[in-house]
């Protein structure tokens, strides 16, 4: 029988600790080989990332680039080819986004990191610090966003559902200055922070857009990095037009997590991670909720 999840049906289910445990295994498994994650493809107005761990699921994911219309997460049993699950909604690509995030951090914050600085305050916003919740005992969250009533939404929210305190602030620079951890989670074309505010030791992640001409992010921030770290590298350099590290020493975290690479240099080191949307991770977190 197939599973129909919607949006609700999704948050009700996901937990942090799990949801940042399934997008560990399938970074490794991605990195040894076993997930086949191919760079995301696009057919008229459908974008589709798809994957597969062999002998166990495929799926992919599908959603519109025009209108932005209902997102679909399909996940087949293998060797049957049952469908197995459905998820309609944006939630379940939200929340394995903000599980990479969280993986991310894991491994590149400093250990007794424990503060957050959020500019953005969407669904992106809410589940990367809902997953960082599984990985850092967080004491503080300073939120900017250019509309007062969303950061304020947000502070409340992460206050009431996580337990965590959290603030609006009044600047993007207040946010960010002197944070264990910053996180940029917005839908903007243009710089939204300048990487001198950033503080040694800060590890940085970006969710939104990062390729040429239409970044939320300028060079200054790479270049003042020790460490840049995508999910996935193949997607990162399939970007067009071009991302804006394409030419960037970038290490995939995967590499990090198999300790294949050796991960922060320091703890002084400013590190960066790019969001970038390793493929297959949709399905996969839908197959780890089926218990495929």
């Amino acid at each position: 029988m197939t599973v129909m999840l919607d949006d609700a049906a999704v948050a009700t289910r996901l937990r942090p600790a799990a949801a940042v445990a399934a997008m560990r295994a399938a970074l490794l498994a991605a990195h040894h080989g076993e997930l086949v994650a191919p760079p995301r493809v696009r057919s008229g107005v459908l974008t589709f990332t798809a994957g597969r761990l062999p002998g166990r699921w495929y799926g992919y994911r599908s959603y519109d680039t025009h209108v932005g219309g209902q997102q679909i997460v399909a996940v087949h049993a293998e060797p049957t080819g049952d469908l197995a699950g459905i998820a309609v909604g944006a939630a379940l690509g939200a929340y394995r986004t903000g599980s990479l995030g969280a993986v991310a951090a894991d491994v590149l914050a400093r250990r007794n990191a424990t503060t957050v600085g959020m500019v953005g305050a969407g669904r992106q916003a809410w589940t990367q610090l809902w997953a960082l919740s599984a990985v850092r005992q967080l004491s503080d969250v300073a939120i900017y966003n250019r509309t007062p009533q969303r950061q304020s939404t947000l502070a409340d929210r992460v206050q009431a559902e996580l337990g965590i305190p959290a603030r609006a602030v009044t600047t993007a620079r207040e946010a960010v200055a002197a944070r264990d951890i910053v996180v940029l989670a917005t839908s903007s074309p243009t710089p939204v922070l300048d990487a001198d505010w950033i503080a040694p030791g800060t590890a940085v992640t970006t969710v939104g857009p990062k390729q040429i001409a239409r970044a939320e992010f300028g060079l200054d921030l790479p270049t003042r990095a020790q460490l840049i770290v995508a999910d996935s590298l193949p997607q990162l350099r399939a970007y067009d037009p071009p991302a804006l590290l394409a030419s960037a020493p970038v290490v995939s975290l995967g590499a990090i997590l198999a300790e294949d690479h050796p991960g922060r240099p320091s703890p002084d080191a400013i590190t960066l991670y790019a969001s970038v949307g390793l493929a297959g991770t949709e399905p996969y977190l839908l197959a780890d909720l089926l218990a495929l």
